[in-house]
């Protein structure tokens, strides 16, 4: 499951993942607050939280991931990711340097110093 996160600058897209996260999720959640972002700024600065609660992906949430991060390509300003998964987090360090932006991944213990990076 995909929630927007609340109480973040309006420059700024926050999403927390809980359980195990799907299409349908990508589908109702995050891609049309992707695209309300870029109408409303041109560029996103993106935070996602993979927390304690989260368990996986299908594989309909991970061609999704792939497919909005790829339809955006250009307008990902800075990227937060911020998990203890250890798999996320290398994938992240592996292909983060294809997104044109700055992406930097963090511990769950370092939300707020995510927050605060994405607001600079």
């Amino acid at each position: 499951m995909l929630q927007l996160m609340q109480g973040l600058p309006d420059n700024v897209l926050g999403v927390e993942a809980k359980g195990v996260v799907s299409g349908s999720d990508y589908e109702t959640v995050l891609i049309p607050a992707v695209e309300r972002m870029i109408i409303q700024h041109s560029n996103i600065r993106f935070l996602y939280h993979l927390g304690e609660d989260f368990s996986g992906f299908d594989a309909k949430a991970l061609w999704d991931d792939a497919k909005i991060g790829l339809q955006h390509l250009n307008a990902w300003e800075r990227v937060a990711v911020v998990t203890d998964v250890a798999w996320i987090r290398t994938a992240m360090k592996v292909f983060g340097f294809a997104i044109p932006g700055h992406v930097r991944v963090f511990d769950n213990s370092d939300l707020e110093e995510a927050r605060k990076w994405l607001t600079e």
